[in-house]
């Protein structure tokens, strides 16, 4: 393409860039007013608003980077000896003579281009950015830092999926860069010396990433092994145990418990869900204790089994909802080590009055929707109100850093409609060091583009499709996980109900309901004057789930009197929480309603019910 063009002026851009509208001007502007800059390149943002800081660099010769690897451009970032690197000594906010730019954003003179030839097809993904620039600047030609203007880069999410391919194909073009031109002579420092370096680079990049992924499966391994510890100490104590033998054993169990959680995505997309990470002890725990069953070889103990599969239950998914609690708090550190991938991140939308609308009406109907909207900032100077649909108003623009700060923001999503990308660039610049996420909706609403992800706002299709609660295999399982829970937790609340039914003498009052398929169904409540408290007043309603009157997960509870529902919403049984219930403060429309019991009935499984159930009980939990 480079080859094929015949402009002034070359324009190399990354397909994950977003430009500000005057951006090419001031470069295009720059380039003629300074003929003997051969390329120029402008500021850089990261997606959470700070300086990328591969925007304005040094060749990495063997001093530049020996300071680099040893960490004193860390240590000593304005430096002008040690800082070199990444020029962290210069000031991001004005425009420096520099001797290499990012291949990501830059504008180059065609007359400079012709002299020094084309990208070097020897290097690939990385590189080719680096040698062209030293080329210009062997063949007399400057480049130059201009921070008149800016962007933002989403830089290396494809290689995130393969992580590991990615940076051995870095630190390869490194090498071919180093053969290429620091010959033999050239340099003070041999050139084995900067391939030695790359090497060592290399290998602590590989084992910091390791030890980055192996960290959850290690605590959760050292958790199971304090509970069988604590097991054993329980069944044996003081009787003699083979600890030699038992070894084996604990080596089976654990790799049983491991697998389960990987196999449900406790170590990939779900790091943060204690549902998950509960349904996947749960299956290990069948596992070992089948296998402690059939095999005597490693039959030591069935009691062992329970106690440390019971212990692993409050454990490795108690350690994960404490996480998300804190994730969710001011601790963004724990962001950066698991992503945003706990469950509705904080989030506040910019935008013009309509689009803002638009959105929020998209948000609501979208089903397994993982932003919190916190509220709106309206960009519109003639709006006033104090919220906009059901969603609080925060303030204006000009107050998005504090607006962060104040309400614990984690993700800022802008409406690009008729918000100019200059104003959102200086917004996210503005809001440097707050360690939030920051995303855009193009005007189409379709999709959200983030650093990460892109989301999708399609709605629901209706098409003709087979529903799992309907088949009578799924009916009965969640018939069998609700009669287990409410059973349980009966007897568990039974002296709550004892003291407030028999003791305080409460009367219980007989509601009429909505039932499934639409039949009128009576439950029983106290009056709300008697029990204030919400679990002590929905204690009744676990004989209505025994009866099969209620379901602890299904659609909102509502008298015969409110139905607007159609038939295949009637087929779902009314729950104690569900989507709906969850999803309340976005005053849903009876199509936000029908669209949640459709993808209900279409994803049912288990695991999704105690999803939704860990998430109420989340959302019970007051933030501080």
């Amino acid at each position: 393409a480079v080859g094929q063009c015949r402009g002034e002026f070359i324009c190399l851009i990354n397909p994950d860039t977003i430009v500000q509208e005057d951006t090419f001007s001031v470069l295009l502007a720059f380039l003629r007013n300074h003929p003997q800059a051969g390329a120029a390149g402008c500021k850089i943002l990261n997606p959470d608003g700070t300086l990328q800081l591969a925007c304005r660099r040094s060749f990495p010769t063997p001093w530049v980077a020996f300071t680099k690897i040893v960490g004193l451009a860390s240590l000593f970032p304005r430096s002008r000896l040690f800082g070199r690197y990444n020029l962290t000594y210069l000031d991001p906010e004005q425009p420096a003579e520099v001797e290499a730019i990012s291949g990501s954003f830059m504008v180059i003179r065609r007359e400079a281009q012709q002299q020094v030839g084309l990208l070097d097809e020897m290097f690939f993904m990385y590189g080719e950015d680096l040698d062209f620039c030293y080329r210009l600047n062997t063949s007399g030609w400057k480049i130059f830092y201009v921070p008149e203007t800016q962007i933002i880069h989403f830089k290396g999410e494809s290689s995130k999926k393969s992580y590991f391919e990615h940076r051995l194909i870095f630190y390869r073009a490194m090498r071919i860069y180093v053969r290429k031109h620091f010959h033999k002579g050239r340099q003070f420092f041999p050139s084995w010396f900067l391939i030695f370096a790359i090497y060592l680079r290399t290998l602590l990049s590989f084992l910091n990433s390791m030890l980055r992924y192996l960290a959850m499966p290690l605590l959760d391994t050292v958790l199971m092994t304090m509970s069988l510890l604590v097991a054993i100490y329980i069944r044996f104590y003081p009787e003699e145990f083979p600890w030699r033998a038992f070894l084996y054993v604990h080596l089976f169990y654990c790799l049983a418990w491991l697998i389960s959680l990987m196999s449900i995505g406790s170590y990939s997309r779900a790091k943060l869900s204690a549902a998950k990470a509960s349904s996947a002890i749960a299956f290990g725990w069948l596992i070992n204790s089948t296998f402690t069953y059939f095999f005597k070889n490693i039959a030591f103990s069935r009691a062992v089994v329970i106690y440390a599969g019971f212990l692993n239950l409050l454990l490795i998914p108690g350690w994960r909802f404490l996480f998300k609690r804190l994730a969710r708090s001011r601790f963004h550190v724990l962001n950066r080590l698991f992503g945003h991938s706990v469950w509705s991140r904080r989030t506040v939308i910019v935008g013009d009055l309509q689009s803002l609308k638009k959105l929020v009406r998209r948000l609501k109907a979208r089903i397994d929707n993982s932003y919190d909207v916190t509220g709106v900032v309206v960009t519109d100077s003639d709006f006033y109100e104090s919220s906009l649909e059901g969603i609080p108003v925060l303030g204006r623009l000009e107050g998005l850093r504090e607006i962060i700060k104040r309400e614990r923001v984690q993700e800022v999503i802008f409406s690009t409609d008729q918000l100019p990308y200059d104003k959102i660039l200086s917004s996210i610049a503005a809001s440097n060091g707050t360690s939030v996420s920051f995303k855009l909706v193009p005007s189409n609403l379709e999709v959200i583009i983030g650093k990460a992800t892109t989301d999708y706002l399609d709605d629901i299709p209706f098409v003709d499709i087979e529903y799992k609660l309907h088949v009578n295999l799924f009916r009965l399982v969640k018939r069998v996980l609700d009669l287990v829970l409410a059973f349980v937790l009966i007897l568990l609340s039974s002296p709550f109900f004892i003291w407030l039914r028999w003791i305080r003498q409460f009367p219980l009052l007989q509601k009429s309901i909505l039932g499934a398929n639409g039949k009128n169904v009576y439950i029983p409540s106290f009056r709300d004057k008697d029990v204030a408290h919400p679990f002590l007043q929905k204690l009744p309603l676990l004989f209505s789930i025994l009866r099969g009157d209620l379901s602890f997960v299904g659609r909102e509870i509502s008298s015969i009197q409110n139905n607007r529902l159609n038939d295949l919403s009637l087929s779902i049984k009314p729950g104690l929480t569900g989507f709906e219930q969850i999803n309340k403060q976005l005053l849903l429309t009876n199509e936000d309603r029908e669209n949640y019991h459709l993808y209900y009935l279409k994803n049912y499984s288990p695991i999704l019910d105690i999803e939704i159930l860990f998430k109420s009980l989340t959302r019970q939990v007051p933030e501080k």
